[in-house]
């Protein structure tokens, strides 16, 4: 495939059965449990292949770690503080609830 100009190419994937179209996207987001990799202006094409679909998507990745909701309001609960502050906190000790408690209930005393 080495040389092969782009008409040639897409004439033998449309033989191949492979189609190919490009999607105009802002931005694609993948959720896990732990994290969001969102990727800004990606350049998103899907490719069709006998009936079964998938995307390659093009880009510069940003990752956010999420924060699992149960040690949020476990952290609001012991160190008597807003969502936003028990979040702060969190993310700031790298997610570890007993760290995040200890620290907001030095800064209350």
């Amino acid at each position: 495939m080495h040389g092969m100009n782009p008409k040639q190419m897409a004439q033998l994937m449309r033989q191949m059965g492979i189609q190919t179209k490009e999607i105009n996207a802002d931005r694609v987001v993948i959720e896990s449990n732990d994290k969001k990799i969102i990727i800004e202006n990606p350049s998103v094409t899907e490719i069709n292949m006998k009936g079964q679909i998938t995307y390659q998507i093009i880009g510069n990745p940003r990752i956010e770690e999420s924060i699992n909701e149960d040690d949020v309001k476990l952290v609001m609960e012991q160190a008597n503080v807003s969502r936003e502050v028990a979040e702060n906190a969190l993310k700031e000790t790298n997610g570890d609830i007993a760290e995040a408690i200890t620290k907001l209930q030095d800064n209350t005393e």
